[in-house]
């Protein structure tokens, strides 16, 4: 039977509603500070907590219940008689719920530019401490972390007159969750603030759910959607869905990797995706223009794919979008003549990121699950090493087959390895990607629309050429310039290819697997 609750939370929505249903079932109302003024201007019989501890509450308000005389009455196992015993001695009287929720640490560092006294000054210890306390003793008292569960106590009390052991097992168990959640969040933040590159020696993760989803990469498998806390403003989690049905898992992981390649840009630039693999892509002057082109680059697996654009779509682009059927596009913003012409289209959905072109941290943790682990990298930010990166034939790239050839490797940097990628103007020719061996991603990427089409397109390979294979194939297909990372003991075997047939090549210094 509850007699005694004690309230405490920073977040006042429907307390005072909560703690009159609790008064008029007798229940015994202990408070301290701000939520003890509101409860009493609402006319509420409440008591301080300084009257229950004998102690006032100190230093700018940190210590208020931090004292035995409220642990003891949270942490007393009710059906033990030595500990009520010794509460009764000590004059500590039970306490049997506690509604709290603690300072807004999360709200504070998400403001942006907040000072590390104010961040530190939203660290709850009190609140915390209480809330572990109650949980640990769930048995005997319950404890309500969440108000959305004010209503589901309020009414279960209605019915029995009391909380059932598994609503409290519940409950106890969302206390866990949310001061572990609590306290990865100030770790993190914390951690932030070192100027230091380091990965510490134990990784706590926390993220919050976004949505269920319908199922997972294949109709067996069950899916969620949650987003890291604080996450940056480019990423997908702060995308807004204007139109079509809810994404799946296999939407949102396709459209992250389009997104990925797409941050590589800064001119007007369309990628269109397929299985989270680039298989067209363009940069032009205007928006329409380079969607048309990456859409000519693979127009057959465009069919049902992603496209991402980092310009506001205009009715232009969005008439030649309308033509085919996509699953996603996601852009920075839309005309109201573009969301007409789209949303015409039932089952697409349209998807809207602000600052779609926004770079991920330097610091930001690149993460892949493994079975009983989880493997943690830095992002793969660059794309050139710039002391490393040489011409090592005698001819030469020109200006326009540089461009094209630094356009290739941010387009093979995101394809699955291994990988190869064509291009020409801007647009890619062809792409090759997830080949256990390069000369087949090569092939791949030349014979899906003939070599008359790859004459004068330049190559990216995202890791070094094994043998000169791969060069003689360029050389059959009319390829004129090579871009790769080197650093195979047979290099110099594709350099002499290379200037056999007059072909360009680059080295980087730089490799881009990805898998």
């Amino acid at each position: 039977m509850i007699k005694r609750a004690l309230i405490s939370v920073s977040d006042k929505t429907g307390i005072v509603e909560l703690a009159k249903s609790l008064a008029d079932k007798g229940i015994e109302i202990i408070s301290t500070g701000g939520t003890a003024k509101t409860l009493s201007d609402a006319g509420l019989k409440v008591i301080n907590v300084s009257d229950i501890t004998g102690f006032p509450e100190c230093l700018d308000g940190r210590v208020k219940t931090l004292h035995p005389k409220i642990h003891g009455g949270l942490l007393a196992i009710r059906g033990n008689e030595e500990h009520m015993k010794q509460i009764k001695e000590l004059g500590i009287e039970p306490i049997d719920m506690v509604i709290i929720n603690l300072y807004p640490f999360k709200q504070t560092i998400l403001k942006g530019n907040v000072e590390l006294e104010d961040a530190i000054e939203n660290i709850d210890i009190g609140g915390p401490t209480m809330l572990r306390a109650a949980a640990k003793n769930y048995q005997d008292v319950v404890v309500i972390v969440d108000p959305a569960d004010y209503s589901k106590v309020l009414d279960e009390i209605a019915a029995s007159g009391d909380i059932s052991i598994e609503t409290k097992f519940k409950l106890a168990y969302k206390v866990f969750e949310h001061t572990s959640h609590y306290d990865t969040l100030i770790a993190k933040y914390l951690r932030d603030k070192l100027d230091e590159d380091f990965f510490p020696e134990t990784l706590s993760l926390t993220f919050e759910k976004v949505q269920d989803l319908r199922y997972g990469e294949n109709p067996h498998q069950k899916a969620v959607f949650y987003k890291e806390v604080g996450a940056n403003t480019g990423c997908l989690t702060a995308a807004k869905q204007l139109h079509g049905k809810e994404l799946s898992y296999n939407n949102i992981n396709d459209a992250n990797g389009a997104l990925e390649l797409l941050k590589e840009f800064d001119e007007p630039t369309v990628i269109v995706s397929k299985h989270a693999n680039p298989c067209g892509a363009a940069s032009a002057s205007t928006i329409k223009d380079a969607y048309v082109k990456a859409y000519e680059s693979d127009p057959v697996s465009a069919y049902g794919g992603i496209v991402a654009l980092n310009r506001e779509v205009d009715s232009a682009t969005a008439e030649e979008m309308s033509k085919i059927f996509y699953e996603i596009i996601i852009a920075p913003s839309y005309t109201q003549e573009a969301l007409n012409i789209l949303e015409k289209k039932k089952n697409i959905r349209l998807m809207q990121l602000d600052n779609i072109s926004a770079k991920l941290p330097a610091d930001t943790f690149d993460m892949k699950k493994v079975a009983g682990g989880l493997l943690v990298q830095n992002y793969n930010n660059g794309l050139f090493n710039a002391e490393e990166m040489r011409c090592v034939t005698e001819v030469k790239p020109t200006d326009e087959q540089m461009k094209d050839l630094e356009f290739a490797m941010k387009i093979v940097k995101h394809a699955k390895s291994n990988g190869v990628a064509l291009a020409k103007d801007q647009q890619t020719i062809g792409v090759g990607p997830g080949q256990t061996a390069r000369v087949t991603a090569l092939r791949i990427a030349i014979d899906y629309y003939g070599k008359e089409r790859t004459a004068g397109s330049v190559m990216a390979s995202d890791a070094f050429f094994p043998f000169p294979d791969c060069v003689e194939i360029a050389h059959e297909s009319g390829i004129k310039a090579i871009i790769q990372p080197g650093g195979s003991i047979r290099d110099q075997e594709s350099i002499d290819a290379c200037n056999k047939y007059g072909i360009a090549m680059v080295f980087t210094g730089m490799r881009h697997f990805k898998h």
